[in-house]
């Protein structure tokens, strides 16, 4: 079931704080924050196949920071901090930019950025990391921003396309209600 979280507290050096609070980039390109940064770790995932304890809580806690602060928590940075993907800008634009740079499948993979196409409602796309694969049409993802300014972890994901290549999906947004369809570009990852 999906859920809103906090963070625990966690103490960091203050650079660690600058660079996370420069980090805000957004599903926007954060063009009115100035500068960015991000906190990089070798692998989203660890070695038992799941995402990184300390790369989830991270971005977690820098949204958690940047919510305290009265700032916008957005789904780039997010995404971004908690899968060790480090590409800027909308994230319409991700799925073109990882291109060359990370690798692509139209399969979901635990610790991949999970890139939703722009359209009418999502107008610079979306970015999500999944979290858990449950079955060939089912994954939960972590993202922030899809509901206002959260962090949701767990969110069902349901593949609806007639072709079984995640291209059209459904987010569970409130329990037991799957949602709209939208469009799916890909997952990008680590190779």
């Amino acid at each position: 079931m999906p859920h809103s979280v906090t963070a625990p507290k966690l103490t960091f050096r203050l650079p660690l704080l600058i660079v996370a609070l420069l980090s805000v980039a957004a599903c926007s390109d954060g063009s009115n924050l100035g500068a960015t940064g991000a906190m990089n770790f070798a692998s989203a995932q660890d070695q038992t196949g799941e995402i990184s304890p300390e790369r989830r809580a991270y971005a977690i806690a820098v949204a958690k920071k940047m919510r305290a602060q009265r700032q916008r928590v957005w789904c780039v940075p997010f995404a971004r901090n908690a899968s060790g993907v480090d590409i800027r800008g909308n994230a319409r634009t991700w799925w073109a930019q990882a291109q060359g740079s990370y690798q692509r499948s139209h399969a979901p993979k635990v610790g991949a950025v999970m890139a939703f196409s722009a359209n009418r409602k999502i107008p610079l796309g979306h970015v999500a990391v999944v979290s858990a694969i449950d079955s060939s049409r089912q994954i939960r993802i972590d993202h922030a921003n899809w509901k206002r300014n959260q962090v949701s972890l767990g969110m069902v994901v349901m593949d609806v396309s007639p072709k079984n290549d995640w291209s059209k999906v459904r987010v569970m947004s409130q329990p037991n209600a799957l949602g709209s369809v939208y469009p799916v570009s890909g997952f990008i990852f680590k190779g």
